[in-house]
């Protein structure tokens, strides 16, 4: 009787206790700060990935974060590998045909930096000079539909390339705003060195990629979103990681 009288207890017991928590992987490529990068330990940081956890806590899920190269980032969600991408993904029209997507989290410009004490009021003022950007961004697609008669120049790494405009090899860099804000306001190396004199009017939006048909995935995806903008915590992680505008 006994034996039973436990065994009836621990079965109340476990239908009493709360459900645990869906955790759902999130995948995203850390080179791109300070939405998705690596800290000094190798694990993933950046205002995605803040973001996606405060959304988690918000709209009652856990996340797990790793970092997945680019080239294999939507196949892999595509495939079931992960749940979610946290990538400083933009939106598109073609996009929205192979997956769905959350409400945007982030709206993104292009913005061109230029060395402290340099400045332009539009984009016809780069011609003539050497500006660069990072192979395969908006930055550089932004400077070739332009046309204004500037020296394009592709890097690996928005940084490096801001590294040779600091050394006087060329004269500006185009990139999103995140970064160059992030690059002026948070980088003690380049505290005082870098202006950001224009920001391009045409805005673009990250949102969070699911795989197509994860309807109940992006109303949660949502439901946190709508909390983490209304409670104010969308503006505490754009000044943790980008700092003030200017």
């Amino acid at each position: 009787m006994l034996r039973k009288f436990a065994l009836a207890l621990l079965a109340l017991t476990l239908w009493c206790s709360p459900a645990a928590a869906e955790t759902y992987i999130v995948a995203g490529d850390c080179t791109w700060p300070p939405m998705e990068t690596l800290d000094k330990d190798k694990t993933p940081v950046g205002y995605s990935f803040d973001y996606i956890r405060a959304v988690a806590e918000a709209a009652g899920f856990e996340v797990e974060i790793r970092n997945i190269a680019w080239d294999g980032i939507f196949a892999g969600v595509a495939a079931g590998n992960y749940d979610i991408v946290a990538s400083s993904t933009t939106i598109t029209p073609e996009r929205q045909k192979a997956f769905d997507f959350s409400d945007p989290y982030y709206e993104v410009r292009q913005a061109v930096i230029m060395p402290a004490g340099k400045s332009i009021a539009k984009l016809e003022d780069l011609k003539g000079k050497s500006v660069g950007g990072q192979i395969g961004t908006t930055g550089i697609f932004v400077m070739q539909k332009a046309n204004v008669g500037a020296t394009i120049r592709e890097y690996d790494d928005v940084g490096l390339a801001i590294q040779d405009m600091v050394a006087g090899r060329i004269d500006a860099v185009i990139c999103d705003d995140p970064v160059a804000m992030y690059y002026m306001n948070k980088k003690a190396e380049y505290a005082k060195k870098l202006n950001i004199p224009l920001v391009t009017d045409d805005a673009e939006y990250y949102g969070f990629t699911v795989k197509k048909g994860r309807k109940d995935l992006v109303e949660k995806l949502n439901k946190g979103i709508k909390i983490v903008r209304e409670n104010g915590t969308e503006a505490k992680l754009k000044e943790k990681w980008m700092g003030a505008a200017n």
